[in-house]
């Protein structure tokens, strides 16, 4: 069963996130991605996240789909006006590529190109409402297409700290899900409690849910996010936890297992994310007992 029948029974995806290379050699991408084949529902390719220079979504997700794994483009108005990004959706599609996560994109002062100019032609809620136009029939200038695609679009929840930032975000995605997303990836999950409540607050959008399961690589990069996203709620206990193990390493493996395993109790998915550490999916999955 392919991803998009599977979340439309309602059952358990899994989905794992992986960069495309910052140049032609994509032996070492293909390579991960063959150890994942029959153990994800699908992968989410990133486009240039972070600001980062790379080859692109739609580049990565052929060559993925090559391989006989689905993809998930991500797609963003940040580099690319209404005309190209329409071209990309049609062109995703005949590449075999129907399952798209429209996501904000990071300020490019973040990334390697900080002189490249941004062009925001469409935000989130515009980009959902241009898919589903697409899918329609009939282009943003109101022209019939020739042939209309097929696609499954999803959204992504912007992180909380408060009960205030939750209810602005509920509302958000609440429009999001109006302008035809069809599932919701929420934020990065380190606090099971609370981020409980956030499920109870997200139940109202009537979309399945995936939880963003994100890899802490160290106690260096726990300690940076907790102390600038304290929304996250890394807390103390975790920290010491990692610094305590005899393998380090194997620890952050295991946490993010548990956390997936969990999670499972919660919401209808859960999206892996390693940040450059693709290598080691295959043993969070087997921590995860998926």
């Amino acid at each position: 069963m392919n991803f998009k029948k599977k979340l439309s029974a309602g059952e358990f995806v899994v989905l794992a996130e992986m960069n495309t290379p910052k140049g032609v050699d994509i032996s070492e991408l293909v390579t991960n991605a063959r150890r994942l084949k029959d153990r994800v529902d699908a992968v989410v390719i990133p486009d240039m996240d972070n600001g980062v220079m790379r080859m692109s979504a739609l580049g990565g997700g052929a060559l993925l789909r090559r391989e006989g794994l689905e993809t998930i483009a991500h797609i963003y108005g940040r580099d690319k006006n209404r005309m190209a990004l329409q071209g990309d959706v049609l062109a995703a599609y005949v590449l075999g590529i129907p399952h798209l996560l429209a996501v904000p994109a990071e300020p490019m002062a973040n990334g390697d190109h900080r002189e490249a100019g941004t062009v925001d032609d469409l935000g989130e809620i515009d980009i959902l409402k241009m898919i589903r136009s697409l899918c329609e029939g009939v282009d943003m200038a109101g022209f019939e297409l020739k042939g209309a695609p097929e696609l499954t679009v999803g959204c992504a929840m912007s992180p909380v700290a408060d009960d205030s930032q939750l209810a602005q975000e509920v509302e958000t995605l609440s429009r999001k899900v109006d302008a035809g997303a069809q599932y919701v990836v929420t934020s990065p999950v380190f606090d099971l409690e609370a981020y409980g409540r956030i499920v109870d607050a997200l139940k109202p959008l009537r979309v399945p849910l995936v939880a963003n399961v994100f890899l802490l690589k160290n106690v260096g990069m726990a300690r940076y996010i907790s102390i600038h996203d304290p929304g996250s709620r890394i807390s103390e206990d975790m920290i010491r936890r990692i610094r305590k193990a005899p393998d380090r390493e194997a620890e952050c493996i295991r946490m993010a297992g548990e956390a997936a395993a969990e999670l499972k109790n919660m919401v209808q998915g859960v999206k892996i994310t390693t940040l450059g550490w693709e290598h080691r999916l295959p043993d969070i999955l087997s921590s995860a007992g998926m």
